[in-house]
């Protein structure tokens, strides 16, 4: 028996009087995934396919975010996107402050696209 200044709890027996859930959303611990999960969920990311795996959507965009910062090495996200243009043949030009190494501008334009200008 546990006291406080108001209340009072009586445990008669401390067993579960139900069966344990299957799906515990919200417990980090239970809900986690198993490899395979992890693993179908980056190819389906990979393939722009919504997962189906059956846990909160707040799992799947944690694990879609860590992919993806796994992805860029370490780099920021301006630098992934100067890393990915350039894999990609785009056009970049970018501009930095005179005083400091902030980008200020920055064009990144698909080689398609320019080829249909000079056209």
């Amino acid at each position: 028996m546990a006291m406080s200044e108001n209340w009072q709890l009586f445990v008669h027996d401390g067993r579960h009087n139900h069966a344990l859930g299957v799906y515990n959303h919200g417990h980090t611990q239970a809900a986690k995934l198993t490899e395979e999960q992890l693993l179908q969920t980056e190819q389906f990311r990979k393939s722009h396919v919504p997962s189906r795996c059956v846990v909160s959507a707040q799992i799947i965009y944690n694990i879609v975010a860590k992919i993806k910062r796994n992805m860029m090495q370490g780099r920021n996200k301006v630098e992934e996107v100067l890393c990915l243009s350039a894999q990609r043949s785009y056009t970049i030009f970018y501009r930095n402050c005179d005083d400091s190494n902030v980008l200020s501008n920055i064009v990144v334009a698909h080689p398609t696209s320019i080829q249909m200008m000079r056209t």
